[in-house]
């Protein structure tokens, strides 16, 4: 008898320490590991973030590095699909996603944001000799978007599903539209214009179609603790003038 009780106990606590293991998902501050943040992005979003060479910078990687310098860890940065993100940070993949997001109802049903840092809003490409000069004139028009993007949701409002072609990136949408794939482009207003300077004999920009949107910094929805922290941390580069900085850095 005595020995069933020891067995029992045994097993009781070899269950209690699987569990403490697999509860302790995340630790005290709200990142998988306390070494570090990890940030997941699509680096194809200039000047919010994009590489030069095989680094990735930008407005979001600047920022993020702060953050994670102000939380006293060091940020990792995770370059993916734009449109796998979310998916990535449900599964904690990653810790963060700061990717020129914007704060949409939908998404706020599985994810938490931060103060919004940034006002933006969508911008129209088109050849420069089309006849396209207002967002209405889009109803008939092939659309080149970047998949899973605000963009994606204007167009979508704009036009027939079918005559939505999305695309891995703002630039192969870009792409697409001087090859004649596509009659306009919807994105962001400053990747828009980051493209209308590489291109500045090619293509024309058709702004002030759309409202404004507020990009932030998502984490899982529930993560409270890494929330506050990044929260705690924008305060901070606020008031210090290290968020003017690097907003100036990248964004003229």
């Amino acid at each position: 008898m005595k020995k069933a009780i020891k067995i029992l106990a045994a097993v009781m606590t070899l269950a209690l320490l699987a569990g403490a293991v697999g509860c302790g998902t995340k630790n005290n501050n709200g990142t998988k590991d306390a070494a570090k943040l990890v940030m997941g992005t699509n680096a194809l979003f200039p000047p919010f973030e994009y590489l030069e060479g095989t680094a990735i910078t930008g407005v979001d990687a600047d920022l993020m590095a702060a953050i994670a310098k102000e939380m006293g860890i060091k940020l990792e940065i995770s370059d993916m699909e734009f449109d796998s993100l979310p998916t990535a940070l449900a599964n904690g993949q990653i810790d963060a996603i700061a990717a020129g997001f914007t704060v949409k109802p939908d998404r706020e049903e599985t994810m938490d944001f931060s103060t919004p840092y940034y006002t933006a809003a969508q911008t129209i490409i088109v050849l420069k000799d089309s006849t396209v000069a207002v967002a209405d004139d889009l109803k008939d028009k092939k659309i080149g978007v970047q998949s899973g993007t605000t963009g994606q949701f204007a167009a979508e409002g704009l036009t027939a599903t079918e005559n939505i072609k999305g695309f891995g990136s703002g630039m192969l949408a870009v792409e697409a539209l001087k090859n004649g794939q596509v009659d306009a482009v919807i994105i962001d207003n400053n990747p828009a214009k980051a493209y209308g300077e590489q291109n500045p004999d090619t293509i024309k920009l058709i702004e002030g179609q759309f409202p404004d949107e507020q990009y932030a910094i998502a984490v899982k929805k529930g993560n409270t603790v890494l929330l506050k922290k990044i929260n705690d941390a924008l305060a901070k580069l606020k008031s210090d003038g290290t968020f003017d900085a690097i907003i100036s850095k990248y964004v003229k």
